[in-house]
Formats: C-alpha cells, sequence, structure tokens
C-alpha cells in the first residue's frame, strides 16, 4: 500500500483521533503530518496488511506523546527563566509559584506541569510519563502537597479549617524563594 492511499483511507479518521486528545487544530495538523512522515519512512517495515490500521494509530499515538513530552521539556525550561522585575513591582504569591515549582523534585515538578499548568487530564499526563493513573494522581497529589508547603515555609501562609491557603504575601525582600 503507497502512503498516499493509507492517506485517502485514514486521515480523516486519524485527525479527530489526535484533536479528541489535543483539542488544538493546529497542534492536530502537526502531529497528523508528523504522523505520516514516519508512516512514509516506515511502510516498507509493515509485512501484514491486517495490522495497518493498529500500526498507523501506533505512531499516531507515540507521536502524540512525543508531543507532549517535548511541550513539557519547553515549560520546564520556560518555568527555569527567571524574570527580572523592576523594583517598583507588587510582589504577590503568583510570584513564588514558579519558583516552588521549580524546586519540586524533578518526578513531582513534570506531574504537576502537565496536569495543573498544561491542564492535562491525569489520564493524559499517565500516558506521557509511562506511569500506571493511580501513580499519576500520587506524585500529582504529592506535588501540590509540597507546593502548599512551599507557600507556608516561603510566605508564611497557614491552612484553614477547609484546608486552604490563607495569608498575605510578605515583601519581595522578605520572600523565601524570590530572594533565593
Amino acid at each position: 500500500m503507497q502512503t498516499s492511499q493509507i492517506w485517502n483511507e485514514f486521515s480523516d479518521s486519524l485527525k479527530r483521533y489526535i484533536n479528541s486528545r489535543v483539542h488544538n487544530q493546529t497542534v492536530t495538523d502537526d502531529i497528523l503530518q508528523e504522523t505520516f512522515v514516519k508512516i512514509h519512512l516506515n511502510i516498507n517495515k509493515i509485512k501484514q496488511q491486517e495490522s495497518l490500521k493498529s500500526w498507523i494509530y501506533t505512531i499516531a499515538h507515540n507521536t502524540m506523546i512525543d508531543y507532549f513530552k517535548k511541550q513539557s521539556k519547553i515549560v520546564n525550561k520556560t518555568i527555569n527563566l527567571q524574570e527580572n522585575f523592576d523594583e517598583n513591582f507588587e510582589h504577590s504569591h503568583k510570584d513564588c509559584l514558579l519558583p516552588l515549582i521549580n524546586n519540586l523534585p524533578q518526578i513531582y515538578r513534570e506531574a504537576i506541569i502537565l496536569s495543573e499548568i498544561n491542564g492535562l487530564k491525569q489520564a493524559e499526563v499517565a500516558k506521557i510519563l509511562d506511569i500506571s493513573l493511580s501513580g499519576t494522581k500520587s506524585r500529582i497529589q504529592r506535588g501540590r502537597t509540597l507546593l502548599k508547603q512551599g507557600f507556608m515555609d516561603c510566605c508564611d501562609f497557614k491552612l484553614n479549617e477547609s484546608g486552604h491557603l490563607t495569608g498575605t504575601t510578605n515583601t519581595k525582600e522578605d520572600c523565601k524563594v524570590c530572594n533565593n
């Protein structure tokens, strides 16, 4: 089978499949294109025509995972960059969030970035990190707990009766995270 035949038969359904997980038309088109490049380069490796459909969807799935891993690395690099604020900038608890995330152990940082920053569902995070759903939930929960503790240590926040953080933000000079 030729790549053009595969395109004609599977491109629409593959596009729907990718878009149902990515929810962004531009990214969907990019992943679809990259999927077909991989199909074209490896078409001679398929031995049984009966397994063509599953082979194609496996390539699409792996291409999506590669995309999300790449995005995670980009977000990590972005978070590692510290912005320079001028003297008049008003300091808030939001300014502590990125340094606190950056200080998390790598296994929790990745899970928090993918779920809380990128807004992915926990099942999608599990696929990207290639761990079980329960392992993913544990990492996200532990990461949230560490962030909560970081705010308590950094900004002297306290937990109220509902378990929510409350308090006022320190000035930038008094902030234990932002001054490091």
